[in-house]
């Protein structure tokens, strides 16, 4: 490695960190809005009054499931564009096409005044937001884990991280204040406050993501003519599509047994169990909270002693937490509820934040962008956008009993663990083939 790219890894990383975080953040909090509305009013919203309540809520939640069919394409449009163009100008056109989409949907006439149209629009702006998070999150990952010093990886890495933290506590934040209006505020206009305020975080990350330096690591790409010249998909596929399909079972649960303790939860505690959305609303607020705290540190942690058994441990916690997160919900206690809700983030942020690092140290430097965006995006497709609408089916089978989907958690949990144990190997084999330069780009030691 040339001394320039040693002095140019080291030269900004927090201000680097800090522009993944501010985009992801926003990003991630219009994602949440939709989710969160999905959950609670867009099936009263977009839907005819004269469904059954199963089937709206089964519809709502399809809705949020259809923008993770295009998270695949995004990851491969947008991670060829940063592995070929550059991370900074891949990143500036996935918040502005996430961030007009949201808008939009707060503007979104509803099934009574349009009828089928309604729904309709929102799957288009819908699918969207799914193209764009699609190349969002490998960019913002890599921008944060390339400037990252020697031995710090994990620890910067998890800055993209935490804007699913930011993300889900200023939308659930917003949601909460709208909630305060009651109830027919709420349902007739407090729902598009979050998506249409989406606007002012807009402008916001674009002016910090444009002052923003590329990764040094595009220099020497763009400096190996041979391999820039070749297509990232198509080698990623060929030479590393292992590495893919394992990165996909270690992402599982922090991916979809996210939605089903958040998205699913918020729907099972309502619908089923009638507690109050304002408490649920607040105490998921606070579990938010908590990942934003918690996740640097469990990050630093995992370079100490290493990502994978940060991760490792993380997924050992969802294990034994995921059904008394669900058995608690029946006793209607507050404390109870919130306790639970505060221990399952915790244990999830140990497996969310260090997987950043742990995922782009799986991939050579010129197609990182394309390995980790597909395997992150794939993952979300079969385990993120279907979690929630699984979780209900699973629930349904049981006459609404909350341990098929605590169980179903419980199983990707225990496929995830020996994932993760494996990619460890995948990367160790990969290291020790590395012959050339570029090769040897940091991803930083400490993942």
């Amino acid at each position: 490695m040339t001394d320039r790219t040693t002095s140019s890894t080291t030269r900004s990383p927090f201000r680097s960190a800090f522009a993944a975080l501010a985009g992801t953040s926003i990003e991630w909090y219009d994602f949440y809005a939709f989710a969160t509305a999905a959950a609670i009013v867009f099936n009263d919203v977009f839907f005819p009054a004269d469904m059954p309540t199963a089937l709206k809520t089964l519809a709502s939640f399809a809705t949020f499931a259809v923008g993770f069919l295009l998270r695949p394409l995004g990851g491969i449009v947008f991670g060829h564009i940063g592995d070929r163009v550059g991370r900074k100008k891949t990143l500036v056109i996935t918040l502005l096409m996430m961030g007009i989409a949201s808008f939009a949907i707060g503007l979104l006439p509803t099934y009574d005044q349009v009828g089928v149209l309604s729904p309709i629009l929102l799957i288009v702006l819908r699918l969207v937001q799914g193209l764009a998070i699609g190349g969002e999150w490998g960019g913002a990952v890599l921008i944060a884990v390339e400037n990252a010093p020697k031995g710090r990886a994990t620890f910067f890495g998890s800055f993209a991280q935490l804007g699913s933290s930011v993300g889900a506590l200023l939308s659930t934040g917003m949601f909460s204040l709208m909630n305060m209006f009651g109830d027919d505020a709420f349902d007739s206009w407090g729902w598009r406050v979050p998506f249409l305020a989406s606007a002012v975080l807009v402008v916001i990350g674009l002016v910090v993501r444009t002052k923003l330096e590329d990764s040094p690591v595009m220099e020497e790409i763009h400096a190996d003519q041979e391999k820039s010249g070749r297509l990232p998909v198509a080698e990623v596929l060929h030479k590393d599509w292992k590495t893919v399909l394992v990165g996909v079972f270690s992402l599982a649960t922090a991916t979809g047994g996210y939605y089903v303790v958040t998205s699913y939860l918020l729907s099972y505690g309502t619908d089923d169990l009638h507690l109050s959305e304002s408490m649920l609303l607040n105490g998921l607020s606070l579990a938010a909270f908590l990942e934003l705290v918690v996740t640097p540190f469990l990050s630093l942690l995992g370079d100490k002693v290493g990502a994978h058994r940060v991760v490792v441990g993380g997924l050992a916690g969802v294990v034994v937490l995921a059904i008394p997160q669900f058995m608690v919900m029946g006793t209607g206690s507050v404390a109870l509820i919130y306790l639970m809700m505060l221990a399952m983030r915790f244990v999830m942020s140990a497996l969310y934040g260090p997987i950043a690092a742990i995922l782009a140290d799986g991939f050579a430097p010129h197609v990182r962008y394309t390995g980790i965006s597909l395997s992150y995006q794939i993952c979300n497709l079969v385990f993120g956008g279907f979690a929630p609408v699984a979780a209900v089916w699973l629930a349904s089978l049981a006459g609404g009993a909350y341990w098929p989907p605590a169980v179903a958690l419980m199983a990707v949990s225990v496929i995830g663990i020996w994932c993760t144990l494996r990619l460890r190997t995948y990367h160790r084999r990969r290291a020790a083939a590395a012959t050339t330069p570029v090769e040897r780009t940091p991803v930083p030691a400490g993942a």
